[in-house]
């Protein structure tokens, strides 16, 4: 009997790693396993993770799913990695992380933004260079910060790495990166797709920038071969390959088998996410979109805001209620919360480009301030953030067929209908709840079989192993979205008149 073939994908976010074993043979997933994060955080808007903690959470990970008595450690293939986007690793000549790696919700370097997109020559002419905005998720803002800020830092600096690329550098001591992760750095041209000196100048006209970023890759070819002590440690093959791996977002998008035209993606997860394939860039020049490539060989136009579960859960938190509890109080109460709207920037805000504005509820009244309200309140604020993302996908011709779920507010049934009723279009989950392990284990097995000679298109891919739970789809119900319409349009106004005041913080 032919040995099955196994693939790991391991997806390292900010709250923690999730890891899984997938079998090609039984087309399922065998193991998986999950370990925490912490956080460093302060009220300036830092938000930075020690590298040694990823390092940490992937090895309990993979011991644990490793262990499984499913799993037979021989037939593993390949290890794929989905890592947060935009987060920076610094490292020393000796590949020693130098400090904690600045994340892509820290909000302090928002001013470097302005500094480096005024160097450039302003923000039409950054977009020309790059196709991106300089945002304040983004990488080269907290490089500049680094200069700026701990220059004894900078000068030790030998190495910038994304989050995903340092999990590979730790598996095969190789310092690579592919495009859609790198698209996101801000100093990455995603046409030509290839590093912008111009960007990299503007950030340090030295060169010593330019030499420190790694060597850049196509997504369909390895990152390496694992280290041979780690494969002891783990008890794999000494040949087993590293793919490329990717941003959190791209390995979403194969996890959901968002690879070709007409699929959307959408998370609800602390942030959210929405993002489609392309076969060419997508480019906003008004910024708002992200213009990334895909890790899949094309370009995945995406839009990020920086609070969907983060309001729910702060609301859950304030009124002392569990998971059933919230979906409770807001399904008693009417489509609209009778008036109560949440502009739901507790992290600030990246689409639209507001990172020093704050929530504010509006709308509140003697009888309509109950907890049913409020709790719907901020479901549909984290929403009709959401569908102001889509409507900037959709102004730049992106037209949805489908809205593929997931994160965790995926598991709402009342979530999924407001979302269909919103975005006026059906809504299902896939069946794996781990899109972004599930992603990686699948760009692993792409690029293990294209390493061996085989002809295995992606999409062939994603068609087989990829499945949607059917259960969980949603249609839009037309009276609903038409209240919706007018919800989001008072929402419109409110975020607009409250524009001055949140730029100033």
């Amino acid at each position: 009997m032919k040995p099955d073939q196994l693939y790991i994908g391991i997806d390292s976010g900010t709250q923690g790693t999730k890891g899984i074993v997938y079998s090609t043979q039984h087309r399922t997933v065998l193991a998986e396993a999950y370990a925490e994060h912490n956080i460093i955080e302060n009220s300036q808007g830092r938000r930075e993770q020690d590298p040694a903690w990823w390092i940490e959470a992937c090895t309990t990970v993979m011991e644990k799913i490793l262990a499984h008595d499913r799993v037979n450690s021989g037939d593993v293939c390949a290890i794929g990695i989905s890592g947060q986007q935009h987060g920076m690793v610094p490292l020393d000549k000796d590949g020693q992380v130098i400090r904690p790696a600045k994340l892509w919700c820290d909000t302090e370097t928002s001013t470097q933004c302005d500094i480096i997109t005024e160097a450039v020559g302003g923000l039409d002419q950054v977009i020309d260079l790059i196709g991106n905005a300089v945002a304040a998720g983004f990488t080269a803002s907290k490089i500049l910060w680094l200069k700026q800020e701990e220059p004894e830092a900078y000068e030790r600096l030998a190495s910038v790495l994304l989050p995903h690329d340092y999990i590979n550098f730790w598996l095969t001591g190789e310092r690579r990166t592919e495009y859609g992760d790198a698209s996101g750095t801000a100093y990455f041209d995603v046409s030509a797709r290839k590093w912008s000196v111009e960007i990299l100048n503007a950030i340090d006209p030295s060169g010593k920038l330019e030499a420190c970023l790694p060597e850049l890759i196509p997504p369909e070819a390895p990152h390496g071969v694992i280290r041979p002590a780690l494969a002891r440690q783990f008890g794999l093959p000494a040949n087993t390959f590293v793919s490329s791996g990717g941003g959190d977002n791209m390995m979403g998008a194969i996890g959901t088998g968002n690879v070709s035209p007409g699929v959307v993606t959408t998370s609800l997860g602390t942030s959210g996410t929405i993002y489609a394939y392309s076969d060419h860039p997508v480019i906003d020049r008004k910024g708002e979109l992200a213009a990334f490539c895909s890790s899949s060989g094309g370009w995945l136009p995406l839009v990020c805001t920086m609070n969907v579960t983060v309001s729910t859960e702060l609301i859950r938190d304030l009124l002392g209620l569990d998971l059933d509890g919230l979906n409770q109080k807001a399904s008693a109460a009417p489509p609209g919360a009778q008036g109560v709207i949440l502009l739901p920037y507790f992290n600030g805000e990246r689409t639209p480009a507001l990172p020093e504005a704050r929530a504010s509820f509006h709308g509140l009244t003697g009888m309509n301030t109950t907890p049913q309200n409020v709790s719907r309140a901020a479901m549909e604020g984290a929403t009709l953030g959401l569908r102001y993302g889509l409507d900037v996908l959709r102004q730049q011709g992106i037209k949805p067929s489908e809205i593929r779920l997931v994160g965790g507010g995926a598991k709402s049934v009342l979530w999924r209908q407001m979302v269909a009723d919103l975005f006026k279009c059906p809504v299902i989950c896939p069946a794996s709840t781990e899109a972004g392990a599930l992603g990686a284990a699948v760009q692993s097995m792409w690029c293990h079989l294209s390493s061996q000679g085989e002809e295995a298109p992606l999409k062939d891919l994603a068609d087989q192993h990829i499945a949607m739970d059917a259960a969980t789809r949603t249609l839009p119900d037309n009276a609903t979205s038409a209240l919706y319409d007018d919800v989001y349009g008072r929402y419109l106004e409110l975020d607009q008149a409250m524009r001055v005041i949140n730029k100033a913080g």
